[in-house]
């Protein structure tokens, strides 16, 4: 066990947080929490060592290791394996298996074994770096971020793996889905103060709100009785006779001392402004095909979209697969090798992604470069977004010069908060916020009114907000047209199978399973079937909806014309009589023929929907 006592820690005048105590108990998994700036990094170094606190201690008992996951990319060995394996603790050195299995789960491909550390991307060397620790056997595992350099499926095998994790876990991350699916407890920096509770961060945040929200009912009942003794005080101060009862009472008050009132912490609440589009349909591609070198393999081959004014569209895949690529493809900032990308001439766009930072001026502040976007904006309204990206008070006048990538990152997104678009291109938005500024992001995206296209693997938002999919996987690029939840049952990731196991496989020996190619072929084909399905049945689904409409209206008319009927024999006017009854008599016949139509559309796509439903039955994978 783990132990914290009275710990406290400030740089300058900046307290971070005072006399925390807490323990971490055998096999608990914590999730801390809290705003970025509020020391949640720096507690992480403080139990590793790596900084000193001003008062307090840490005890770790004897034998009880740690591992980091380290930032710093400094390699020794020549190869990505003998790497990784230096994270293996003496007893397990011939655990070899164990290394390349954690690799295969991060995202690693088996040729890639042999190739040197230094030949693979910043993202891959710090999955590298997880590796190591991952396959270290420590006591006490501390992640900072670690979802930031990862991908879809290796996130989903990292899930998997850490609810499997047999020791201790401290877990920082922007991702509440993630964390909560992981976590035992939920430890958080509030007001300066750490709390730890058991269950998930929701948890934590209600019982937080709950607390608050008592104290200040009993702050005010206080106030209350204090301003009534204070009264007797000043109006029986002098009369002797009920003297004693007045130093009774001023006792009373000075033992009691007062209650403050919490200081207000600004909700998190952003919007994206919205232009018009009377438009349906806004941006229409046909035929894409890519590649940087203008030779195949294509990067992008014959992708077809069409995007309509209110689409939450999701674009997910391993890394490196071409959906940064695609962005930049929809945004203008590539051009296709074949096909086109057509827009409507009222398409505003507002395009986020982690590279294009250097558009920022180094001489600007962050205030400014909100500001210059739109003249619209007022000073308290760019400071407002300032805030909410964690740049509050006089960090909104840190020049750009001095920020890091990340808080560049997050002045790029500002920008785009006080730009009026109907569509929003954004990629990985939420890897340099906090847990609650991502949520507030999502909350956002949910409210705007127009179309967005996001490349995240973050799946509660992708479970919160996609309509659709744009899919990176099997060596191809595909529609799907569903949300994400449907995509998982339906078709599911190529890499959770056979040897690489599922989630809930990670870091077990599996049962034999089916010959992979079997399975490979199968999800194939279930793929394709599921893109006819959804090819047959839009056109009907379309057609339903129309008719449902034009019923819905009808039945509107026929309402005012029973109305119009009535008034006009109130009044006895045999003109309006016989013009309300010939159209009343042509909505009945109008009707008639709507509703045998929908009942031939429906059962059309009942009898299509069952077919490809048995079709996709017959699928399944089995192993």
């Amino acid at each position: 066990m783990l132990t914290v006592k009275n710990l406290s820690k400030s740089y300058g005048a900046q307290l971070l947080f005072t006399d925390v105590s807490f323990n971490i108990n055998p096999g608990e998994k914590i999730g801390l929490v809290g705003r970025n700036g509020h020391g949640k990094t720096t507690l992480l170094r403080l139990i590793q060592g790596e900084e000193l606190p001003d008062t307090g201690e840490i005890i770790i008992p004897n034998g009880y290791r740690l591992g980091y996951l380290e930032q710093h990319l400094a390699f020794r060995e020549p190869t990505l394996l003998a790497e990784a394996c230096l994270g293996l603790p003496k007893e397990r050195k011939d655990e070899v298996w164990q290394v390349e299995k954690v690799l295969m789960g991060l995202g690693f491909r088996r040729e890639d074994f042999t190739r040197a550390p230094g030949e693979f991307s910043g993202g891959f060397q710090i999955r590298l770096n997880l590796a190591k620790v991952l396959v270290s056997g420590v006591n006490l595992l501390m992640l900072d971020e670690p979802t930031n350099y990862l991908d879809l499926p290796s996130l989903r095998w990292l899930t998997g793996l850490l609810k499997n994790w047999p020791n201790e876990l401290i877990l920082i991350t922007h991702d509440r889905g993630f964390m909560d699916q992981v976590i035992t407890h939920t430890l958080g920096i509030h007001r300066q103060r750490v709390r730890k509770l058991p269950g998930g961060s929701s948890k934590y945040y209600e019982q937080m709100v709950k607390e608050e929200e008592i104290y200040e009912k009993t702050r005010l009942n206080e106030e209350k009785k204090r301003r009534a003794a204070e009264a007797f005080i000043n109006r029986f101060r002098y009369k002797a006779t009920l003297s004693s009862r007045v130093q009774s009472r001023i006792k009373a008050l000075e033992k009691k001392g007062r209650m403050e009132k919490l200081a207000s912490i600004e909700e998190l609440e952003f919007s994206f402004p919205s232009a018009p589009m009377p438009g349906k349909i806004i941006l229409e591609a046909g035929g894409l095909d890519f590649s940087y070198d203008g030779k195949e393999p294509l990067l992008i081959s014959d992708f077809k979209l069409t995007i309509k004014k209110n689409d939450k569209i999701a674009v997910i895949g391993k890394n490196g697969k071409g959906k940064s690529t695609l962005m930049k493809l929809l945004a203008g900032e590539l051009t296709p090798l074949r096909g086109e990308i057509r827009k409507h001439p009222l398409l505003q766009t507002g395009y986020f992604n982690q590279t294009n930072v250097s558009g920022l001026d180094p001489g600007k502040t962050v205030l400014e470069e909100i500001l210059a976007v739109n003249p619209a904006c007022t000073e308290q309204q760019a400071r407002n977004i300032a805030g909410l990206l964690m740049f509050e008070g006089d960090a909104a006048l840190k020049k750009i010069s001095v920020l890091s990538g990340g808080e560049r990152s997050r002045v790029m997104l500002g920008k785009i908060l006080v730009t009026p678009v109907n569509l929003l291109l954004l990629d990985e938005p939420t890897n340099h916020l906090d847990m609650e500024s991502a949520d507030a992001l999502l909350a956002a995206l949910d409210a705007f009114d127009g179309a967005v296209v996001i490349v995240t693997h973050n799946e509660m938002f992708l479970q919160s907000l996609a309509n659709r999919l744009i899919v990176f996987d099997r060596g191809r690029v595909f529609l799907y047209e569903g949300g994400y939840q449907s995509f998982l049952m339906d078709i599911g990731w190529e890499d959770e199978e056979a040897d690489r196991g599922g989630p809930e496989a990670a870091g077990k020996n599996r049962r034999p399973a089916r010959d992979p190619n079997d399975r490979r072929n199968l999800r194939r084909e279930r793929a394709n079937t599921i893109q006819e399905k959804s090819a047959v049945l839009r056109p009907l689904a379309a057609e339903i909806e129309r008719i449902e409409t034009a019923i819905t209206r009808l039945e509107e008319e026929t309402a005012c014309n029973l109305e119009f009927l009535a008034e006009a024999s109130l009044k006895g006017n045999g003109e309006e009589i016989a013009a309300g009854a010939k159209r009343r008599a042509e909505l009945e016949t109008e009707l008639e023929a709507l509703y045998n139509r929908l009942a031939e559309v429906t059962a059309e796509y009942e009898e299509k929907s069952a077919e490809y439903e048995a079709r996709l039955k017959n699928l399944l994978p089995i192993d």
